[in-house]
């Protein structure tokens, strides 16, 4: 069998951010105001908690999966599953709605992609939509599924924005059986009749909690309505609140509960202020900053595309290996720019705060807020790119006096 098929993106550009719910699309200029945040919210020590090392009930050879993803999962090195692994691919393999609570980072893309995978395998008549906050998780996803279910001839469609429509429309005529995607771009595709999902029988919703944060309820709840009523579902996010409940309620039926959770991930995050007199001055405590001793990858958030253009820029004068992304930028941009970072190939990343969700870079040792977020939930976000698989994250946050 074929390799699994390269996903293209498509449709129109991904502005529609939001903040607590209202569109954050700049109009003729104008931005929401900022919330005020006080400066101790902050400032905290890391408090990292202590984790008992986990014994898993299973290997991977030892889940009735599929032989042909036995042998990819050998080879891309998996042996021992993670916590959230470990307890929820039985359940998907038996078929059961999964809500699974756990941080970024603990291996959830794999924990629903090996039972969704098998059962496209094992059931040609089945088909799976995954929905994922933002291009670049909804392109992790793709790129996991794609390494899990090499070999398997299974075709698929990633509904993001950035790219040209032409490619997609190409491979949705196709009829795909893996539909990955943001929630917008794909209720563009189903207004405009381009996509059908009567027949997904398989539903994923990744981090449902930060999809409801950036404005999304409505969407995921048309998506939903369209796809097969009896649908398998897969939900997981970082924390269980009303919103979230009220998703699960609607759309699944008696599902099992799996959570792995610790705590928060600015647990791990060592927060604290930097002081600035005068704007002609902060330039030069960030370029100290980034020249200290153990500032080794670090993320900087600024607010409009220009300013992190202008920052970016500066930094790139004064020596810098540094490179910048937002939402001006085409998706290949943005993804060539994630590879040299997460390759290494630059260690100074500055961004709007479309890197604040989605961002799966491992080894961001600072976060450094050179503009205020626009709330206190957005500075956890942010903040919650470094401190990430047990290690101490530092992040500083500029503030005027």
């Amino acid at each position: 069998m074929s390799q699994i098929q390269s996903y293209r993106s498509v449709s129109r550009d991904q502005s529609r951010n939001t903040y607590n719910g209202r569109s954050r699309t700049q109009k003729r200029g104008r931005q929401f105001k900022k919330a005020y945040i006080h400066p101790s919210k902050f400032i905290r020590s890391a408090k990292p908690i202590s984790e008992d090392a986990y014994i898993p009930m299973h290997s991977f050879q030892d889940f009735a999966l599929d032989s042909l993803l036995k042998r990819n999962l050998s080879t891309m090195g998996f042996s021992s599953p993670t916590p959230i692994q470990d307890q929820a691919i039985p359940h998907g393999l038996a078929m059961k709605d999964i809500v699974g609570i756990a941080n970024t980072g603990t291996g959830k893309t794999a924990a629903f992609a090996m039972p969704v995978l098998h059962r496209l395998i094992t059931e040609p008549a089945s088909k799976a939509i995954i929905l994922a906050p933002t291009r670049e998780l909804a392109e992790q996803i793709e790129q996991q599924c794609r390494l899990i279910g090499k070999g398997s001839g299974l075709d698929g469609a990633l509904l993001i924005g950035g790219t040209s429509m032409g490619p997609q429309l190409k491979d949705l005529r196709y009829n795909p059986r893996i539909i990955i995607g943001t929630p917008g771009r794909i209720k563009d595709h189903l207004e405009r009749g381009s996509l059908r999902i009567s027949d997904c029988n398989i539903v994923v919703l990744d981090e449902v909690d930060r999809m409801l944060d950036m404005g999304f309820v409505h969407d995921i709840t048309h998506i939903l309505n369209q796809t097969n009523n009896t649908r398998q579902s897969f939900y997981f996010s970082a924390t269980l609140d009303a919103r979230v409940k009220g998703i699960i309620e609607s759309f699944s039926h008696e599902p099992i509960h799996i959570s792995v959770k610790l705590g928060d991930t600015s647990d791990n995050v060592d927060q604290n202020i930097v002081n600035i007199a005068s704007n002609d001055y902060k330039i030069d405590k960030l370029h100290n900053i980034l020249i200290q001793e153990g500032t080794t990858k670090t993320l900087v958030f600024d607010d409009t595309h220009r300013s992190v253009e202008k920052l970016s820029k500066e930094l790139a004068t004064r020596g810098f290996l540094v490179d910048s992304i937002h939402g001006g930028k085409s998706q290949p941009q943005r993804q060539r720019v994630l590879n040299r970072f997460k390759n290494n190939e630059i260690n100074v990343l500055i961004a709007t705060d479309v890197a604040a969700r989605g961002l799966d870079v491992s080894d961001i040792t600072h976060v450094i807020n050179y503009s205020l977020p626009q709330s206190y939930d957005d500075y956890v976000h942010r903040i919650g790119r470094t401190g990430r698989a047990g290690k101490i994250g530092y992040a500083l946050t500029f503030i005027d006096r």
